[in-house]
């Protein structure tokens, strides 16, 4: 067993926030995204255009660190959400508007044809019909 299978989730997202959090503040908009392996969290990093449009509010100038912490406590509340997978990925779009920081989040589960085959084993009656062929 791993160190990021002994660590839960949640945490290991909280983690992953705080280590973005210096590239996090100061941004209005944009989506972080997870990628998750067996329950861990591997590959992390924003998404982002490095100029706003036009839609930049006056005298905004992004997250806060507040802000920040608002958006790392949402991130890992959403997990909640998860179920019954753990391979994947995980995309937290988030915006600053009228001071208040918005995230919508989405989930996204992968599977490996090859595994799901691999244990897949036929039925006794299955086997028959086969073997007559």
């Amino acid at each position: 067993m791993t160190l990021e299978q002994q660590i839960p989730l949640g945490r290991q997202v909280d983690v992953a926030l705080e280590k973005l959090g210096g590239e996090l503040k100061g941004m209005s908009a944009g989506t972080i995204v997870l990628q998750i392996r067996d329950d861990a969290v591997g590959r992390f990093g924003i998404r982002h255009l490095p100029v706003d449009c036009q839609d930049k509010e006056q005298g905004s100038k992004g997250l806060s660190t507040e802000q920040v912490l608002e958006l790392r406590r949402l991130a890992v509340q959403a997990l909640r959400h998860k179920s019954g997978w753990t391979h994947g990925e995980i995309s937290y779009d988030f915006v600053l508007k009228q001071g208040r920081v918005f995230v919508s989040v989405q989930f996204e589960s992968n599977y490996n044809m090859a595994n799901v085959l691999f244990r897949y084993s036929p039925k006794k009656r299955d086997r028959r019909d086969v073997s007559n062929e």
